[in-house]
């Protein structure tokens, strides 16, 4: 049997081959095609169970087969699983684009709206109607039948194109490597930076020995360190190597990734132009003035005007800490570092070197108190504190042997199950993610267990070491989990509001930076490290250096955060494709206004911004910085009562985790905090605050 078509329990990815791709879609999109066909025939009245259900239970053994496929394609890329992939995607598109435009179908949800069985509905399954006439109106459906065909094209080619930016992008991150020889030209690495280096030149030499025919050389021994721009790689280089020149050549080649200065066919610029344009011509036939337009039309921000507005405003108010932080660090550089100018390979050196000073400790002090173990434990305390949970690992069929799998239980009853993929390797895709495998819904009379990945790109263990993480990557850590307690601690039973399902895209970051906040708490950091060698505790002492150092720099951050978020809606509602200004020279224009660090003239940023181009954020990058201000203001609703008190949690996991997307987040916030979000604790948390 193909195991994609075997949705009896979790995916069998030991058993997934590229050649089970195109059989199992094809025959599900088959089903799927002559199930709508009966439903458009059936003359009865269109009610849940004889409507809405069969085709939630159809369009669910399709998301179940195709989830996983996607899923591999990130975090196991191959040649063949690629090819694979990319023949699909567009035929998975087109279905989805076709259902979306299917006039008969957008009647069948009218004429259930307008039913006298409507108002009997439960909240949740009323939402999902709602969402689905708006994403009918949104999908072309009333489009005359010439403009929904050029529609559906626009779709198939934007899908194509997000994909092949993806691949060209892990393309070129993976074609770079720096090999050094002299030890010497490496100082100021630390010593697992250069063991993980050290073992990926071992690596690189034994590969390349067999492929040369000469494997009696595998077992090659010498002096070699490989570095790649992978992140466990790339940023201890960009951090502590006292070789400027190794740095700016790391830099250049990191910065300059799937552009024109690489491979001709790994160049996304044509690709960014041609999915810009086309998003523009998706909006226009849908009747919106631009894509910021289109985008917002299922988000709690409104117009692409007020989150300009929104976002400059915060420019306006991080900009003079931004000046201070630039100017000390430029002063610092001068006198103590010997460097006249501060370029953009200077600048996270010449910041930790500051931080060091200033703080009296570094990163690296700090990363030796937390192995993954102590980690782990730690985020699972807190989460069973909060919410009343008990998390115990337990075993499944994985696709690579570093994933392990845990069980969720709530009063003794499984309510979720998760993946943890924690590590970088090169057949991944860059960043950290959730995503879902199962949704919870009802189903026959029972409870479907909500299943999750959660997705990141540490630094696997060194030697005999077990993995350590820098602060930073545990706050990742925390924020990628709140994503999966979001989809894993729902109480809606119907899928298209069950966890993530149905949340505006704007406030689906609040569970997670929430969780954040939480990684700067002594009493949960605390009991979540051990050094790795002598297997202390964290000082009190370095947690206070850690804590004065929190906002060390923070202007500068939150400019870099505001110009991202700028540039991306001002590209999508305020920039014409093909007209007198290019893209990067858009971006030009927003780092003039609101950046105080300028990045060399050849930086091809855009070409690596995943996140707009193929990741799901175009026009809507600046939800990050919207749902900081939730979080920040739903958090300190815990600074006033506790931080770790039981019964805040409880509110939280009741008004927001549990209710997913079965009401409007600005109605879960206020149910939650008792007011409508303010700016106030996201300055204040972020020391963006001038203080008397």
């Amino acid at each position: 049997m193909n195991p994609l078509l075997d949705f009896s329990g979790l995916p069998q990815f030991e058993k997934i081959r590229p050649e089970h791709v195109a059989p199992a879609i094809e025959q599900l999109l088959s089903e799927c095609r002559s199930l709508i066909a009966r439903l458009i025939a059936d003359r009865e009245q269109p009610t849940w169970d004889n409507f809405v259900l069969p085709m939630e239970d159809a369009h669910e053994r399709l998301a179940r087969a195709w989830g996983p496929v996607g899923h591999l394609n990130a975090v196991m890329n191959s040649p063949e699983l690629r090819t694979a992939y990319n023949a699909t995607l567009p035929v998975i598109t087109q279905y989805y684009a076709e259902l979306g435009q299917n006039m008969a179908l957008f009647e069948k949800f009218k004429a259930l709206k307008h039913s006298p069985g409507f108002e009997s509905l439960s909240a949740a399954r009323r939402k999902i109607i709602d969402n689905e006439l708006r994403d009918f109106r949104l999908g072309g459906a009333e489009l005359p039948e010439d403009r929904k065909a050029r529609y559906l094209e626009i779709q198939e080619r934007q899908s194509e194109l997000s994909s092949r930016f993806s691949d060209n992008l892990l393309d070129a991150t993976n074609d770079f490597t720096l090999l050094v020889e002299d030890k010497s030209e490496l100082t100021g690495l630390p010593e697992d930076a250069l063991q993980a280096a050290h073992e990926a030149y071992l690596e690189h030499a034994k590969t390349a020995a067999v492929e040369a025919g000469k494997p009696d050389l595998s077992n090659v021994e010498g002096a070699g360190w490989l570095f790649t721009l992978k992140a466990p790689s790339y940023m201890p280089v960009m951090q502590y190597a006292d070789n400027r020149k190794m740095r700016e050549k790391m830099y250049r080649a990191y910065a300059t990734r799937a552009s024109e200065f690489g491979k001709p066919e790994w160049d996304n610029s044509a690709l960014m132009d041609e999915i810009v344009a086309l998003r523009g011509e998706e909006a226009r036939l849908l009747g919106f003035a631009s894509y910021g337009e289109l985008s917002l039309a299922a988000k709690m921000a409104d117009t692409p005007e007020q989150v300009v507005e929104f976002v400059r405003e915060l420019a306006r108010r991080s900009r003079p800490f931004a000046e201070r932080d630039l100017a000390e660090l430029r002063e610092f550089s001068s006198i103590e570092l010997g460097l006249d100018e501060l370029h953009s390979w200077d600048f996270a050196y010449a910041s930790e070197k500051l931080r060091e000073k200033r703080y009296a400790f570094s990163e690296q002090e700090v990363k030796e108190y937390f192995p993954e173990d102590a980690v782990l434990a730690g985020l699972f305390r807190l989460v069973e504190a909060l919410y009343g949970l008990k998390i115990s690992e337990s075993s499944a069929p994985v696709w690579h042997e570093s994933v392990r799998f845990f069980d969720i239980r709530s009063n003794g009853k499984l309510v979720g199950q998760f993946y943890f993929d924690l590590y970088a390797r090169s057949s991944k895709r860059g960043g950290a993610w959730m995503d879902d495998v199962i949704s919870r819904r009802k189903k026959d009379g029972n409870i479907q267990t909500p299943v999750a990945y959660m997705n990141c790109n540490f630094s696997a263990p060194v030697g005999s070491k077990p993995a350590l993480f820098t602060h930073d990557e545990v706050i990742t850590l925390f924020h990628e989990f709140g994503h999966g307690l979001h989809h894993l601690l729902t109480e809606v039973e119907d899928l298209g509001v069950s966890g993530i399902s149905g949340v505006e895209w704007d406030a689906v970051e609040l569970p997670s930076q929430f969780m954040e906040n939480y990684c700067w708490e002594w009493d949960v950091l605390s009991g979540m490290t051990r050094h790795v060698d002598t297997s202390k505790p964290l000082p009190r002492t370095l947690f206070d250096k850690m804590l004065a150092a929190k906002n060390f720099q923070s202007g500068l951050q939150s400019l870099r955060q505001i110009e991202f978020a700028l540039f991306d809606m001002l590209l999508h509602s305020a920039f014409e494709p093909g007209g007198a200004k290019s893209i990067l020279q858009l971006l030009d224009e927003v780092r003039a206004e609101v950046a105080v660090l300028m990045p060399p003239e050849y930086n091809r940023f855009p070409h690596s911004f995943s996140h707009i181009f193929a990741g799901g954020y175009g026009a809507g990058y600046y939800s990050y910085k919207w749902a900081e201000v939730l979080s920040a203001d739903a958090y300190s609703l815990f600074e006033e009562q506790g931080v770790l008190n039981p019964a805040v949690g409880a509110k939280f996991r009741s008004e927001v985790l549990a209710v997913g997307g079965s009401r409007d987040a600005m109605q879960s916030f206020v149910a939650f905090r008792g007011r409508e979000p303010r700016i106030d604790a996201l300055l204040r948390h972020n020391g963006l605050i001038e203080h008397a």
